[in-house]
Formats: C-alpha cells, sequence, structure tokens
C-alpha cells in the first residue's frame, strides 16, 4: 500500500460523501494504490451509516468508530496503526481541505525526501475569529518551538508512517505534529494549499479548546523538546548500521 488516507470527522454525514468523491478523483490519475480510513468520532447524526453504505461498494474505504468522542489526536494516531499505506495523508472531515492538493503534497514529500509535509492555509476561508486566534497561536508556538511552520492547524498533511508511529502519544498532539516530527531529527516543510468555506455542519471547536488546552499543551511539548533526544546511531557485531539509521 502506497498512501493511507485518514479522516477524523464528527458528526460530517453533510460532507463525506462530496469529500470521498474529491479524493478518489484526485488518486485515480496518479495510479498508487491506496486505502481511506475515515474515523466517525461519536458521531449523533448520519455519519456512520454514510460511511457504512458506502464502504458496501467501496473497497478502499474503511470506517472506524468511536461510540464516544476521542478527540481529534486518538483518532488519528489509532487509524494510523491500522493503516497499511508507507504514507498517511491526512484531512479534516469537514470538506474545508482540497484533496486536490493530495497529488502535489505526495510529490513533494517523496521527491524532497522529506518525513513530513504541511498545508499552509494561505488564504483562509473562517470567521475572523477563528482566522485571528489561530493567527496569534501559531505566532506564540513558532516562536517558543522554532518548528518553522507557519500553519500546523491546516489538517492537510503527509507523513511518512514509520516516522509517525515513532512520535510520542497524547491528547492534542495533532497540533504539533511538525514540531515532533522535528524532535526526532526528521525534515519538515510546509507547502500552501488551499481551503474552503464548510459545505455544512457546525465547528467543534471553540475558545476554551483552542486556548486553554492549548498553553497547557504548548508547555508539555517545549518540555518533550527538551527532553527529546535524537536517535542515535547504532552497530551489530557484523558493522552493519542499523537500517533505519540508512534510510
Amino acid at each position: 500500500m502506497d498512501v493511507s488516507i485518514i479522516i477524523p470527522a464528527r458528526d460530517e454525514s453533510g460532507n463525506l460523501p462530496g469529500l470521498l468523491d474529491e479524493i478518489d478523483a484526485a488518486m485515480k490519475p496518479l495510479g498508487l494504490q491506496h486505502e481511506i480510513l475515515v474515523v466517525d468520532d461519536g458521531s449523533e447524526d448520519d455519519t456512520w451509516s454514510v460511511l457504512s453504505e458506502r464502504a458496501a461498494v467501496d473497497s478502499s474505504l474503511h470506517p472506524i468508530r468511536h461510540r464516544k468522542s476521542a478527540g481529534q489526536s486518538t483518532s488519528l494516531w489509532q487509524a494510523a496503526q491500522l493503516a497499511k499505506g508507507r504514507w498517511l495523508a491526512t484531512l479534516d472531515g469537514d470538506g474545508q481541505n482540497d484533496p486536490a492538493d493530495l497529488p502535489r503534497l505526495l510529490q513533494h514529500a517523496t521527491e524532497g525526501k522529506l518525513e513530513m509535509v504541511a498545508g499552509h492555509r494561505t488564504t483562509r476561508r473562517d470567521t475572523w475569529f477563528k482566522r485571528l486566534s489561530s493567527k496569534i497561536a501559531n505566532g506564540v508556538r513558532s516562536r517558543l518551538l522554532r518548528d518553522n511552520t507557519p500553519d500546523t492547524g491546516c489538517g492537510l498533511k503527509v507523513i511518512r508512517r514509520d516516522a509517525f508511529l515513532r512520535l510520542p502519544y497524547f491528547d492534542h498532539m495533532h497540533r504539533y505534529l511538525p514540531a515532533l516530527i522535528q524532535f526526532q531529527g526528521g525534515r519538515c516543510e510546509s507547502v500552501p494549499v488551499n481551503h474552503r468555506p464548510r459545505g455544512a455542519g457546525e465547528s467543534h471547536y471553540g475558545l476554551n479548546n483552542r486556548l486553554w488546552a492549548g498553553l497547557l499543551d504548548l508547555m508539555g511539548v517545549m518540555w518533550l523538546r527538551k527532553r527529546c533526544r535524537l536517535p542515535a546511531e547504532c552497530e551489530t557485531m557484523d558493522g552493519t548500521a542499523d537500517k533505519e539509521e540508512q534510510s
């Protein structure tokens, strides 16, 4: 499997059918073997029914269900454990990320021999409050963590699965993926991507779960940055280097 596309979704029954169609249209010309893992994170609408009906006729779609919401980071982490692709590609389930950007991010990652490529929403299609809060959060995070990433909140990312699986897991880790990858010695770059208005439903993020939780998480990630050690090169008795170091 070349690519595993992961989509956390909560109450997104109105957006998922069109989003899945767009993913198929974007991936088909590439000729890459891919799968789509959609995590229904405790939805109270028809999200699970929509996914179940489509999975019955689409062998590339593999729905996963949380009966109670566990959050975006847990959804991503659990799907990554089940994924079979060498690369993970993540998108939000609200349809604001454009699947047409996926081929370009994948190409950038493979040609640049990167561990991760993060989308950068240069033109946001959100409310002024979300744009302002994201700008402040990105500025503070970038200055403190020095991760050289202008927009970690963008759900559109491409990550090597083996690099992702080596990261420490904690709630809200999805907001700090570029920094966490870099802490492990990986290379991450940002690429401008399209951003669209939400088609249906409502956002589940507000001031409380963006600002206050984010401040606590940031302190924790700063601690990780100081305590993190890069993988050490090791050799066996016959003199061969560790395979991960060679790659």
